[in-house]
């Protein structure tokens, strides 16, 4: 078996594996946000974080819902990182945004955070902060799900069929997850560009 069939064979088997009613329950969360008139807040770093910049934009323009993403603004997470630490890039972020109970924090990681081994602090002390406000918490993780997945209202955790590809899996999951909810009927609002092209 060449590489790129082990690689889609596991794909294939994560899809099997993976627990929809967890999708539809973050589906319905985020329904309830939109109702709401909530925000969402993607939080996630290293090549999560550019997940959420690309989830920002498809929520924002095909949901509808305001979206944010911290790490789109790169003077301020690079001078809170130079200032106050790197574990505290997120939780002054969603102060100053006032993060209420309407809306939702959005988790994007691998690991879904760990103080004990110091992995991923900043996620784990947003989710904190998230928790004392009463704001919604979900995300897409890989492993066991970490922080995250223990206080989520609602989470997606990426099966894993091989330890040696944790992370490509959960990063593209968190993508096939994502383009699944914008385009889910509990919240899709406006057709994408080429579909709506087809149809003239």
């Amino acid at each position: 078996m060449s590489y790129a069939q082990q690689h889609l064979k596991e794909a294939q088997e994560i899809i099997d594996q993976i627990d929809m009613e967890a999708i539809e329950k973050v589906a319905d969360l985020l329904a309830t946000v939109k109702k709401d008139q909530g925000r969402i807040f993607f939080l996630g770093v290293g090549g999560s974080a550019g997940n959420c910049s690309h989830a920002v934009n498809d929520f924002r323009k095909i949901v509808e819902i305001e979206s944010y993403a911290p790490t789109d603004n790169v003077s301020e997470l690079t001078a809170r990182t130079n200032d106050e630490g790197w574990a505290t890039i997120f939780e002054p972020w969603l102060k100053l945004s006032k993060l209420n109970p309407k809306d939702a924090v959005f988790i994007f990681s691998v690991g879904g955070g760990n103080l004990e081994k110091n992995i991923s602090p900043n996620l784990v002390n947003a989710l904190k902060y998230a928790k004392q406000v009463g704001a919604k918490i979900t995300g897409v993780v890989g492993r066991d799900g970490g922080y995250t997945a223990q206080v989520a209202d609602a989470c997606v955790i990426v099966p894993t069929v091989n330890p040696e590809n944790i992370t490509p899996h959960s990063e593209a999951f968190q993508a096939v997850i994502w383009h699944l909810l914008v385009s889910h009927p509990k919240l899709k609002e406006n057709q994408t560009k080429w579909e709506s092209a087809v149809k003239k």
